[in-house]
């Protein structure tokens, strides 16, 4: 693990709120602060740290799956885990889990309600599902070989969900960079955080659904992207059908798809990356360019500015103070 130099600690520790975001809460913002919960669940790090290494050890690919958690989640009305509430029958809103960046893909909930459930047992209605979220997102990336950070607490949980938030605020595959650019800059993250963040598949996989246009062009019309190298793309295309086996999957990074290393980058500069919206930076853009030969050229840079930007996106519109509720049952509200 590469622990963060001292210069990111301090910022790290600060726990201040995106500049010029606020929560839609009401009542007085509250900084987030890695110590929230140190005199009111002390074992709360304990708690959540063995229970993700125990399904990390059971199933590798779950780790990928808890970390975009923490993205689908803080990119649609704040990080509030929102993306955890289940359709409630009353109409009040209606479930992110259905939108179609979080459809057949996003999963891992059953990891968090065990969190929840040991945590309740532990401090009853004291810890917030979206903390939870924040911290697991952590403990993944360093169990597959990537960096520590402290994670600054304190968020409480919504009230409702948003799936016109889901399916349009969230980056798609398929965006073009300027798109993706004003989606990271709409949550206050600007493009150092976009090449950053993006690293995140270094691990995971994803379906022949989310690329295949790259194999066939648009509507199949034969267009195949030119900024993919063709040896992997006819690899590619020996699973991922012009059409059926949607639901296939693949390694985001083909060399070392469990470990979380700085290869993501390596991979878009020999046209390697799978997705369209990671090879872009590359060819999109002069600023992204940079910075994907830079992180590509040092680990440890990488390193640091990820958990830099991963405590930037976890304070995006935080519900806090009173604002909110502590969930008891992180897929439903409490009244």
């Amino acid at each position: 693990m590469v622990v963060a130099s001292v210069a990111v600690l301090s910022v790290l520790c600060s726990g201040h709120p995106v500049p010029g975001h606020h929560h839609g809460g009401g009542g007085v913002f509250v900084p987030l602060n890695p110590h929230f919960y140190d005199h009111s669940c002390p074992q709360m790090h304990a708690i959540i740290g063995a229970i993700v290494a125990r399904e990390h050890a059971k199933d590798p690919r779950m780790a990928a799956s808890l970390l975009r958690m923490h993205f689908h989640d803080c990119f649609v009305q704040g990080c509030d885990a929102s993306v955890l509430l289940d359709a409630d029958g009353s109409g009040r809103f209606t479930t992110e889990k259905r939108s179609n960046p979080n459809r057949d893909s996003l999963r891992g909930f059953e990891v968090i309600d065990e969190i929840k459930a040991a945590l309740e047992h532990a401090c009853p209605h004291t810890v917030s599902c979206a903390d939870i979220v924040a911290v697991v997102a952590r403990d993944s990336t360093v169990l597959t070989g990537g960096p520590g950070w402290e994670v600054p607490l304190g968020r409480r949980d919504s009230l409702t969900a948003s799936l016109s938030g889901s399916n349009n605020l969230i980056p798609a595959p398929n965006d073009s960079l300027p798109t993706i650019i004003n989606k990271f800059r709409n949550q206050g993250l600007d493009i150092v955080d976009l090449v950053a963040l993006s690293g995140a598949h270094t691990i995971g996989d994803s379906r022949c659904v989310s690329f295949r246009q790259r194999l066939y062009g648009q509507n199949n019309n034969g267009q195949v992207d030119r900024t993919l190298n063709p040896g992997y793309a006819a690899q590619l295309r020996a699973r991922c059908p012009a059409s059926g086996g949607d639901q296939n999957l693949f390694a985001l990074d083909l060399v070392s798809q469990f470990r979380f290393d700085n290869q993501y980058y390596r991979n878009i500069l020999a046209s390697n990356a799978l997705l369209s919206s990671d090879q872009i930076l590359l060819t999109q853009g002069r600023e992204t360019m940079e910075l994907v030969h830079r992180f590509a050229a040092d680990q440890g840079l990488f390193f640091d500015q990820f958990a830099k930007s991963m405590v930037k996106m976890g304070n995006v519109l935080p519900l806090t103070g009173n604002a909110g509720e502590i969930r008891n049952n992180c897929r439903r509200i409490n009244h």
